[in-house]
């Protein structure tokens, strides 16, 4: 059973945003980051209310700009997915989950050190260059769900 329904465009959708998002953090980078996309999906609050698919979750506009910064100025999001960026899309559409992107809802690359807050909500740590930020307490509990 996976954690989300999906299908092969899904797929395809977070193995280039993995890519285009992460790729200098590696493979764990990339897990990270598309695990952050499912997270998004499955989680029916805060800014991510209403969200029915993957689709929906990479095209999302927040306050005039797209969530994801790839969509709007990376390159590297519009090249054609490889293999090993789709292996990896099916690993966390399937069961994958990890600390500090385990229940995040929110990443980003500051450039420095990371905030211990991310408009508002708690850091849960960092991997690489990314800092990693999940709901407040008693906020968002499908975030929580498998």
């Amino acid at each position: 059973m996976a954690r989300v329904a999906h299908n092969q465009n899904d797929i395809n959708l977070i193995a280039r945003m993995m890519r285009a998002e992460a790729e200098g953090e590696g493979r764990l980078g990339m897990l990270m980051v598309g695990n952050v996309i499912v997270n998004r999906r499955k989680a029916d609050c805060l800014d991510f209310e209403g969200l029915r698919s993957i689709e929906d979750v990479i095209y999302q506009v927040q306050g005039g700009n797209y969530s994801f910064e790839a969509v709007q100025k990376g390159d590297l999001f519009y090249n054609p997915a490889r293999g090993v960026e789709k292996k990896l899309a099916r690993k966390v559409l399937k069961y994958w989950r990890q600390h500090p992107a385990k229940y995040a809802l929110w990443y980003f690359n500051p450039y420095g050190e990371c905030p211990s807050t991310w408009y508002g909500q708690p850091i849960t740590g960092q991997y690489k260059q990314h800092c990693y930020y999940e709901p407040m307490a008693n906020t968002c509990e499908s975030a929580y769900r498998f």
